[in-house]
């Protein structure tokens, strides 16, 4: 079964917090100066006064075809049973052909020079825990479940969005 994040842009405060727990769960150093494998992005809309700021949290997609998988030049990232995209690093030599490839810059380079990015909490997840980032998040912006069980959620959510938008159309012209 593949598992993937669904994010709800609308919900995400910009709090940093899926950072904070991501980097607590991977023993990442800010002192060693490693990055997180997870970033907060802001996103500006519009003009003052109808200026808007929305929040994105971001880590690797997990792709179906992985785009840096299929640029490793020696096989150092495959795709698992559970979906999840990982790097073995006695195989990476550093070569970044992967963030390259990857639409979302989600690579990230550790001290070494070798490759690390999100496992999707794939220890937590075999212990039928959330990944780390799920589970602190204050909001509920962020969602964790298989890709099939998330696309539903978000096609429901999209429906009703619709048939609110036409009974609202229909109430107003009537």
């Amino acid at each position: 079964m593949d598992y993937g994040i669904y994010i709800d842009i609308k919900r995400c405060t910009g709090c940093q917090a899926c950072v904070g727990a991501c980097m607590d769960q991977n023993d990442l150093a800010v002192e060693n100066q490693e990055p997180s494998w997870r970033h907060v992005f802001s996103v500006e809309e519009g003009i003052y006064p109808e200026a808007r700021v929305m929040y994105v949290s971001l880590a690797c997609m997990h792709c179906q075809d992985a785009p840096c998988s299929i640029a490793c030049p020696t096989g150092a990232i495959g795709k698992k049973e559970t979906g999840t995209v990982s790097v073995n690093p006695a195989l990476c030599i550093g070569c970044r052909i992967c963030l390259t490839a990857c639409p979302f810059g989600v690579p990230r380079f550790n001290n070494e020079g070798k490759m690390q990015k999100c496992t999707l909490c794939s220890e937590r997840v075999a212990e039928g825990l959330e990944p780390a980032c799920v589970r602190i998040c204050p909001t509920g912006a962020l969602k964790f479940g298989s890709v099939n069980e998330l696309g539903m959620q978000v096609g429901i959510k999209t429906a009703v969005k619709l048939v609110r938008s036409v009974l609202q159309t229909d109430s107003c012209g009537s």
